[in-house]
């Protein structure tokens, strides 16, 4: 189970990110404890409310939890996994809130803990904890019999594909798979030896090196998109500079976006165009099933609980019933039978706690099920339109090399016939 997690303020803001039901087919707010609100908006509310009694900025830990990409983990794996981290990072006890997101037939939890020590009046230090959650990542891979990543064994083979919440966004903006992006970019770094070779690998690819901001290395694709190359391929800027040298001599982002424009030709465009229509319109049946499939398992999940609920007030009302009132309760409770009844109908409501919970998530499990083989269309889909972007890609380069041969010939000729008048016969 990979664990991220990170200091953090921003109450509102990630309140609405654990609330989003947009970029999230199903969200569960599973518990929140600890405080006198019951929603995750006031429940962040209170905890900066209370950080500002302090100067403490990062009043909040967010921690994510993502079992591999083939499990279907039960909460008792969540559950334990989250007491883990509240007993290294001295969090236990401290109000908290749990947030399952379902997308793409993966299920993840958010957990959110306040650090501020109401007691105290003071934020609980958090030291190392990247490397502790690191530590309980491995642990939890171990005991359930899960394939450990080759990163916990060895840093250096750390997935280089795994990718951030902003690389996501970006390539969600420019209609791309990001793990196909990040392998595209990454294959194009163990291929090169040099500036001169990655340059040419990426060109061939439909982007351009360039200089960024911040002294920094970048790619610029045909849309005038910026990609940080150290984001990317999941390569340290010191060991960019050592294979591609200084990125000094290189153009910077506006003059690349300006000679990207030049050799872009209203065919190539219409080329292009044609691609995304063609992506949208293999989406459009993908998109509707998906949102009907969305619109099913949430009325079965809420039929079941409503079925629960009525179950469990019949049963209550049962145990009320088992329980003698008046005299005869007065003489259960001297003989002792009034509290074997009370401990019968604890057990009882143990049980069926239990067995609640097991019958909701063999309803998950099954829709989760449904979901992925959903989601190998939608993958299917993703991959045409990868490998139409690949030659895509190649095409622009295409245009760009035929573009900068004719700039050169014209400007040879002219160069040719100023030169020539030049030396023209003198009266």
């Amino acid at each position: 189970m990979i664990l991220e997690g990170n200091q953090r303020g921003g109450a509102r803001q990630l309140a609405r990110h654990l609330m989003n039901t947009q970029d999230n087919e199903h969200v569960e707010v599973y518990e929140i404890s600890g405080f006198m609100s019951d929603s995750v908006m006031d429940a962040f509310d209170e905890i900066h409310a209370v950080s500002r009694g302090t100067k403490c900025r990062q009043f909040m830990f967010s921690v994510s939890l993502n079992p591999p990409q083939d499990v279907i983990a039960p909460p008792e794996y969540f559950e334990k996994a989250i007491a883990q981290i509240e007993e290294r990072t001295g969090l236990t006890g401290q109000p908290r809130v749990i947030v399952f997101h379902e997308k793409e037939g993966r299920r993840h939890v958010h957990a959110v803990w306040s650090r501020i020590d109401a007691n105290e009046m003071k934020a609980i230090n958090l030291p190392h904890y990247k490397l502790k959650l690191n530590d309980i990542s491995k642990q939890l891979y171990l005991e359930h019999g899960w394939h450990l990543p080759q990163g916990f064994i060895d840093k250096q083979y750390r997935n280089p594909l795994n990718f951030t919440r902003a690389e996501w966004q970006q390539a969600k903006r420019t209609h791309d798979d990001p793990r196909m992006l990040k392998q595209l970019f990454r294959q194009v770094w163990d291929g090169s030896d040099n500036q001169h070779s990655f340059q040419a690998a990426l060109k061939d690819h439909g982007f351009w090196l360039a200089r960024g901001d911040r002294r920094g290395f970048v790619a610029v694709d045909y849309k005038g998109e910026v990609y940080s190359l150290s984001r990317w391929t999941g390569v340290k800027s010191k060991e960019l500079k050592q294979r591609l040298n200084e990125p000094e001599p290189l153009p910077d982002v506006q003059q690349v976006k300006a000679e990207i424009s030049q050799s872009m030709n209203d065919v190539l465009k219409r080329h292009i165009d044609s691609v995304h229509q063609q992506r949208k319109k293999d989406y459009v049946p993908l998109k509707r099933t998906i949102q009907t499939m969305k619109t099913q398992h949430q009325s079965q999940r809420d039929a079941l609980e409503q079925q629960q609920q009525m179950r469990w007030q019949q049963e209550e009302q049962q145990r009320v019933a088992r329980l003698p009132r008046g005299l005869s309760g007065i003489w259960h409770r001297f003989t002792g039978k009034y509290q074997k009844i009370k401990t019968q109908n604890q057990a009882e409501v143990q049980d069926n706690d239990i067995r609640d919970r097991d019958e909701k998530q063999a309803v998950i499990n099954r829709q989760l099920h449904e979901r992925q083989r959903l989601q190998e269309r939608v993958s299917e889909v993703r991959e045409r339109y990868h490998q139409d972007m690949l030659v895509l890609r190649k095409e622009v380069r295409h245009y760009h090399e035929v573009g900068e041969q004719a700039l050169r010939h014209i400007q040879s000729e002219e160069y040719v016939h100023r030169h020539a008048h030049s030396m023209g016969p003198r009266l």
